[in-house]
């Protein structure tokens, strides 16, 4: 084959790599433009430093994986079939079919947290089913718009860049676009593994923002949703980006609830005999070692009373405020010297109690759930409970202490409206998915099934079986993670309206 700078195909391929740049500069505005929505989505920086970061990487992370596109798919083509009518039309459908995915990305992303991943696919195809179905027609014709326009954005940009190739030969700006681009994609990498050494976590929580971009690990999730500690970790700069004040914001109403059932006795005991055991088991009451709990005494029973995570436990115990339910559903608490400051009601609907040894258990006991208080020097771990209350006999699965009274309020008494509204355990009478967020003396504790991952505020982690108890050496579920972690943090937000 001729390849001499006078044959027709030269010609030909020369032209079309001269067009495919100007194509791909107006492709890095429009991409460009789609990314600024990944930084809306994310907590600003907090340092001059952080933002002069995000700025070169947003604009040199973007620009390169638009280029590389390029490379990749519309220059080899331009080379193994120069024909500038079909080459235009299939780098339109190619950009096209690119701009539609990080559209799709950005919108996952602005969500969810995340990126598009197969880890998390039934999760985000359950966020674009709830999204097409609230109005079908309307988001589908939106949809089909948008892809549309994009569509005829290429085809404009692409033959007006052709018929006008000569005229835009001569423009001189292109070469100091590159410039600029290349001195930021070379300063953004510097600041990285410079902000990577010395832990400045304004730059490095950035990490993953932007799709394709290096990957989050332990430290920069914590960073990132303000849970590090940044005093604990060692070599930390003095940043103000640790754990913010937590307040618990209440939902500004709460709905009332039906005719109370009988009242439930949730009685915490330090030991049970063999022999108490063996009662139970014979009067038919639903026992299970998948309590899963911290070894903190005050973050469990704070737990237990609140159905929060003890996260928000200095916000509520130093303002001496009851729990939210407590509005609805009246409680008393005796043998917890810490929580005296919740007002005792005779005949409550819920009555917390400790001792040492167990009730009297007979065949006309109450509804009464029965916790042995955990044991253990690790942060969190599993312990018995037996119950007669139905709701829980179905659960063979792991369950939070904040699930118990989630569960008792949504089942036992139906104010699953109240529930919802006021504490963040599952109702494990209906939950199916195995899976909760709690957090105790600094540690980030999500398990998902049988999977408990457990992230300290020095940023380190470790994976454990709830079961077996080993540890498992599997890669950071980040999805779930930033889920977890934003559940963790709901009632930290605005009052909810109901």
């Amino acid at each position: 084959m001729n390849l001499s700078s006078h044959s027709p195909f030269s010609s030909k391929a020369s032209q079309l790599l001269s067009w495919g740049h100007w194509f791909t500069f107006a492709n890095i505005g429009l991409v460009l433009a789609i990314t600024l929505s990944y930084l809306a989505a994310d907590k600003a920086p907090t340092t001059v430093l952080g933002w002069l970061y995000m700025l070169v990487t947003w604009l040199s992370h973007t620009s390169f994986i638009t280029f590389c596109v390029f490379v990749l798919s519309i220059f080899p083509l331009s080379l193994i079939f120069p024909y500038p009518r079909h080459i235009r039309g299939m780098a339109a459908c190619i950009a096209t079919l690119g701009i539609t995915v990080l559209g799709v990305d950005a919108f996952v992303y602005f969500q969810l947290g995340y990126h598009l991943n197969l880890q998390a696919l039934p999760e985000i195809l359950s966020l674009f089913w709830k999204t097409i179905s609230s109005s079908p027609a309307v988001n589908s014709l939106i949809v089909l718009a948008m892809i549309a326009a994009i569509l005829g954005f290429e085809l404009i940009v692409g033959n007006h860049a052709w018929r006008h190739l000569e005229r835009l030969k001569s423009y001189s700006f292109p070469k100091v676009a590159s410039t600029i681009l290349v001195t930021c994609f070379a300063s953004s990498h510097i600041m990285h593994i410079w902000a990577d050494a010395n832990s400045y976590f304004d730059i490095t929580m950035q990490d993953n923002v932007l799709p394709l971009s290096y990957p989050t690990t332990a430290k920069t999730l914590l960073a990132r949703h303000e849970l590090l500690d940044m005093q604990e970790y060692n070599q930390a700069r003095s940043l103000n980006v640790g754990p913010n004040e937590v307040n618990y914001h209440p939902p500004a109403s709460l709905t009332s609830c039906p005719a109370q059932d009988a009242p439930v006795n949730l009685s915490i005991v330090k030991t049970l005999s063999e022999q108490t055991e063996s009662q139970l088991i014979q009067l038919g009451w639903h026992g299970s070692e998948q309590l899963l709990a911290p070894t903190l005494s005050e973050d469990f029973r704070f737990n237990l009373l609140y159905g929060l995570p003890a996260y928000y436990k200095q916000s509520l115990m130093e303002s001496k405020a009851p729990p939210v339910w407590s509005n609805r559903l009246s409680l008393s608490v005796s043998g917890l010297p810490k929580f005296d400051y919740i007002n005792t009601v005779e005949n409550a609907d819920v009555r917390v109690s400790y001792s040492d040894q167990s009730p009297l258990i007979t065949e006309q006991t109450p509804p009464t759930i029965l916790i042995v208080e955990p044991n253990s020097s690790d942060i969190v771990t599993t312990t018995r409970f037996y119950t007669n209350i139905p709701a829980f006999s179905g659960h063979t699965g792991l369950i939070q202490v904040s699930d118990v009274m989630t569960t008792i309020a949504s089942e036992h008494f139906q104010c699953s409206t109240l529930a919802t509204a006021s504490m963040l355990g599952n109702n494990v009478a209906t939950d199916t998915l195995n899976e909760g967020v709690n957090y105790s003396r600094g540690v980030l504790v999500a398990y998902k099934k049988d999977r408990i991952t457990l992230i300290a505020q020095d940023g380190s982690y470790k994976q454990i079986s709830a079961k077996e108890g080993f540890t498992l050496d599997q890669k950071l579920d980040v999805p779930f993670l930033i889920q977890s972690i934003k559940r963790l943090k709901q009632f930290n937000q605005t009052p909810a309206v109901k």
